[in-house]
């Protein structure tokens, strides 16, 4: 069993191929629907890699608590919802072009990657954007709130906020450090086989 589970790397290399093209390219084609456009806000806005995309980065307004946040707090559409003044302020801000050409870009490094099955110096550029990719990602962990549990207070003590207590988008995010190391195992691969033919 062992020499069987030993003697399937080369499918197992494309397996993981396949599997960063099957996210990259689910992940990247949901960039083109509002839900999922106007879900990437929090994580595009806080970053110092992105926030420039929108117009919108860094203004604050007053909630209905009279206290002072970020603007794009008061904008968020819940999954599944959607009402038009939210709608109305994602475009003024460039939430929707930002979100297609990126998801443009997450399908092409995707496709890029899933051609080193057959292409070892395109699989390599893929293997590299794919790791780059998840280190912005990862990124997010840091620059993003959102990524962390708050305090919301209520009745009792609520000791489970903030570090370690990943909330539901840091979960998400802290996942792609798979994507880094998948990444890195297909280009170093890709690398390996360029080396061959020369």
């Amino acid at each position: 069993m062992i020499e069987t589970i030993a003697n399937t790397q080369k499918n197992a290399l494309n397996f993981i191929r396949i599997a960063i093209f099957i996210v990259m390219a689910w992940i990247g084609g949901l960039k083109v629907f509002q839900y999922e456009a106007d879900g990437i806000v929090p994580f595009v806005t806080n970053s110092p890699f992105m926030n420039f995309f929108y117009n919108n980065s860094g203004k604050t307004a007053l909630n209905e608590n009279g206290k002072e946040v970020a603007e794009y707090t008061l904008h968020k559409n819940p999954e599944g919802k959607m009402v038009q003044k939210n709608i109305d302020w994602h475009k003024e801000n460039g939430t929707y072009p930002f979100s297609y050409g990126l998801g443009a870009v997450i399908c092409i490094i995707g496709t890029l990657t899933l051609a080193g099955i057959w292409s070892p110096k395109i699989g390599l550029i893929g293997g590299i954007l794919t790791f780059g990719m998840a280190i912005v990602t990862l990124s997010f962990l840091i620059t993003t709130p959102e990524t962390w549990v708050p305090n919301l207070g209520g009745d009792l003590p609520t000791p489970n906020y903030g570090f370690p207590y990943l909330s539901g988008a840091g979960r998400l995010v802290l996942k792609d450090i798979i994507m880094m190391g998948g990444g890195w195992i297909v280009a170093v691969d890709c690398a390996k086989r360029l080396l061959k033919k020369q």
